[in-house]
């Protein structure tokens, strides 16, 4: 033989030697870690965890890869067979390995196409690391070692499997990964129903997701799906005349992504994920190491209703967008004087700006930074319209005025009996506005709603009905002053305690306050009885709390108002009803936690007495949005109009209300429009006025609160005279509402998984009806002088 020959076989030999070590060491570990049997038989990828509403439509998505798994069965035919006709010729003929292809590739130098197989795609997405590199040879190790996972694949799994294992971890482009979410978010469709022309388009993909985008690049798409089709064709998946029909025609997308900001309560999902990703902390899977919201593919079941949701969002646009209009036009918002004396706002919002913040790293001095501050660029703020945004020119200083003088708005629904959260809507725009109105950190005073937990207390611990006379009169507590700090309220007058809550009187309040305890002890009793009623926020023991000076979250104000429709059970507000892992094994089930705060005969009187506010008192406006059956509640509006309330409640529903700006200077100069029954009531109207009248949602405008059968005596309401509200110390109830020019306004949450027939109406309330109805007066006795202590 001669020594060239020889060196030639002694080369070949010694190729296939290093190969076979290499492959040993491969499979052993020694050139990087590689996944285990049970890792392969188990194999995992980065899944996105899904957020469900009640009726199990999704809501949205936390993720870090858009990634959601789906069955074999789930896949339509044609995906499997454009993909196979695509990537993988001879997938069904080889083991892991295509060695035609293989060859064809190292002869060609890669010419004529690579020698991935579809198993060997599968073991790169689940099992290998740093397969992007440029480095020839860890390129080389590592596919070596994706040939070694695929023939460990090939005996693991059927090929059923690994196309499915391979569908759910490519990436399809726009940080979309798997066949489930693909279809979802380029088709709207689920990805069984795919037509052979979207299947196409999706596979096409395949071969770089960015370039064949069709939402980015459509005439590449184009291309790139004919392409996949005539594969089809060749390898007798397709007739060449169904082809030539499919590529006759354009590529159909029907695009939405799903995330953050998009989806049904974006504000509700923001607050929910910080909630998750601390139960995510305390809660492990079975190898020991904690959940993760990001990757682990949990499935999130929620109580919010779509359709309340909906209604919330739309009740809150319609009144927010009018109302907003009457701020702008108000005096000290026009010509800016409202900004006098605080200007360390501006400067705080300024130094926390992205502006500020870029500028100062690219190293500009302060002045520059100043002065750019107060020169006109282009910019895109938020607006009152259908697209929420408009382009304009502006100041960056100028935009920071706009927006902080934005009314800002808080809504909640629940079911006060087993606490069920059904909407929730933590402000205007949340692309804009990320500060969530209604969470348990985010307080605000609250006004006059606090007013009926303090008659509660009187009832359930004072012996007070609500026929009991109180006096309209200042009280002066030692050590603490006077309460209220002005007489201008009080009318002096000796009234009934449902006429005193009616009419919301400051000074009645605070007569009741200092029958429940001279100094704070009154105050400090109240405390601990707030703290039975749910309250969690730090509420200072004074005398003026009574009045509302306590800054409390909405949250918790609908928690502790469970009492009165819940028979005097308050309830723990729910909005998690079961977390399962991504098997579909539950890891968490929630069921309502109720205790009993006051009897339910304090409810009963307490539910009536409320009534007498929407009837005869601040809430007398309730009526012109239409509604009907019965309804108790109470307006809220703190000092200067910062803060307007409204919480109300049916035998089935409860829900709160809260408007205002974030910095509580910026203000209605007048109750008419600041108050509580102007600014916050409305929005409960107009939300109530589509949840009653959509029966789909079973509210039921007959249901009637229960009387205990031990009552005795029912609220006497006898003190009434007429329906003015002059002598109320909040808003004037009765003013007309004025048509909005809104009605292209639409909710924010993302409505495309609703029929027509399903959206969210706009429109004006209709006018009053005056249903609170006309009683004479009755007098009083008069109360023995020598009995008043104050």
């Amino acid at each position: 033989m001669k020594r060239s020959v020889k060196i030639l076989w002694t080369v070949f030999f010694a190729g296939v030697g290093v190969v076979i070590v290499l492959i040993l060491f491969a499979n052993f570990g020694l050139l990087g870690s590689m996944p285990s049997i049970e890792e392969l038989q188990n194999p995992s990828a980065s899944q996105a965890s899904q957020v469900f509403a009640d009726d199990g439509s999704i809501m949205g998505k936390y993720y870090l890869e858009d990634r959601v798994n789906v069955n074999y069965k789930d896949i339509s035919p044609y995906v499997v067979q454009a993909l196979v006709a695509t990537e993988d010729e001879r997938f069904y003929e080889h083991s892991g390995v295509d060695a035609k292809s293989l060859l064809r590739a190292v002869s060609s130098f890669g010419g004529e196409g690579g020698a991935s197989t579809i198993t060997m795609q599968t073991a790169k997405n689940l099992f290998t690391e740093n397969w992007g590199t440029k480095n020839v040879f860890l390129r080389m190790l590592q596919k070596l070692k994706e040939c070694v996972i695929a023939v460990k694949l090939e005996r693991n799994f059927t090929k059923e499997e690994i196309l499915t294992l391979y569908l759910n971890t490519v990436a399809f482009g726009d940080n979309v990964y798997g066949i489930r979410n693909a279809a979802r978010t380029f088709f709207q469709k689920d990805p069984d129903r795919l037509s052979v022309a979207e299947s196409a388009v999706l596979i096409g993909m395949l071969k770089a997701s960015t370039a064949y985008n069709p939402r980015l690049y459509p005439q590449r798409a184009l291309v790139r799906r004919n392409t996949v089709i005539n594969q089809m064709v060749r390898n007798h998946f397709l007739s060449d005349a169904d082809a030539d029909e499919i590529k006759a025609t354009s590529i159909q997308l029907n695009y939405a992504k799903l995330d953050e900001t998009t989806g049904l309560a974006p504000y509700f999902r923001m607050v929910l994920g910080e909630e998750l990703k601390n139960w995510c902390k305390t809660h492990q899977k079975s190898d020991g190491s904690n959940y993760n919201l990001y990757k682990d593919g949990l499935k999130i079941y929620t109580t919010i209703n779509p359709r309340m949701q909906l209604y919330a969002e739309d009740a809150v646009n319609q009144q927010l967008s009018y109302m907003q209009k009457k701020l702008n036009s108000q005096d000290n918002i026009r010509n800016g004087k409202v900004w006098n004396g605080f200007q360390n706002v501006l400067e705080a919002a300024m130094k926390s700006s992205d502006r500020w913040r870029h500028m100062e790293d690219e190293g500009a001095s302060e002045a520059d930074i100043r002065r750019s501050f107060k020169e006109k660029t282009q910019m895109t703020i938020f607006a009152w319209n259908k697209d929420r945004s408009t382009d304009t020119v502006m100041t960056p200083l100028d935009s920071i005025k706009y927006c902080r003088q934005m009314l800002q708005a808080g809504f909640m629904a629940m079911d006060p009996i087993s606490g069920e959260v059904k909407a929730w809507v933590g402000g205007i725009d949340f692309k804009t506005f990320k500060y969530d109105h209604v969470n348990i950190n985010t307080k605000r005073q609250v006004g006059s709603t606090m007013k009926p937990l303090l008659y509660s207390m009187a009832i359930e611990n004072g012996g007070f009905t609500p026929n009991t006379p109180v006096e309209d009169v200042q009280q002066d507590f030692p050590g603490f002053g006077l309460v209220p700090n002005t007489t201008r309220t009080c009318s002096g007058e000796t009234m009934p305690m449902s006429e005193a809550l009616a009419r919301s009187k400051n000074c009645a309040t605070a007569y009741i306050m200092k029958k429940m305890g001279d100094g704070n002890v009154g105050a400090t009793k109240f405390v601990d009885f707030l703290k039975l009623c749910g309250i969690r926020s730090n509420v200072p023991a004074v005398p003026s709390i009574s009045l509302g000076s306590a800054e409390i979250s909405l949250y918790e104000m609908l928690t502790a108002y469970s009492i009165f429709p819940g028979h005097g059970f308050n309830v723990k507000p729910m909005y998690v009803t079961r977390i399962e892992d991504r098997n579909g094994n539950t890891l968490l089930n929630n069921t309502p936690q109720r205790r009993q705060v006051i009897s339910d005969i304090t409810a009963y009187n307490m539910q009536t007495m409320m009534q007498g506010v929407m009837k005869y008192g601040t809430g007398r406006r309730m009526w012109s949005y239409d509604v009907d059956g019965e309804i108790a509640g109470k307006t809220g509006t703190t000092n200067d109009n910062s803060d307007a309330w409204f919480i109300g409640y049916t035998p089935q529903l409860l829900c709160g209300a809260w408007v205002g700006c974030d910095d509580r200077f910026i203000r209605f100069d007048n109750t008419a429009d600041g108050g509580g029954s102007s600014l916050a009531l409305p929005i409960w109207g107009k939300f109530y006025n589509k949840v009653e009248h959509d029966k789909r949602l079973g509210i039921d405008d007959r249901a009637t609160f229960v009387r205990p059968d031990a009552l005795q005596n029912d609220v006497i309401f006898n003190w009434i005279n007429d329906n003015s509200s002059d002598g109320d110390d909040e808003t004037n109830a009765d003013s007309t509402e004025v048509t909005p020019d809104n009605a292209n306004i639409q909710p924010e949450s993302n409505t495309d998984g609703l029929d027509d027939e399903d959206r969210t109406p706009s429109g004006s309330p209709a006018k009053p009806v005056n249903k609170p109805v006309q009683a004479p007066k009755a007098i009083l006795p008069k109360k023995d002088s020598s009995s008043r202590k104050n």
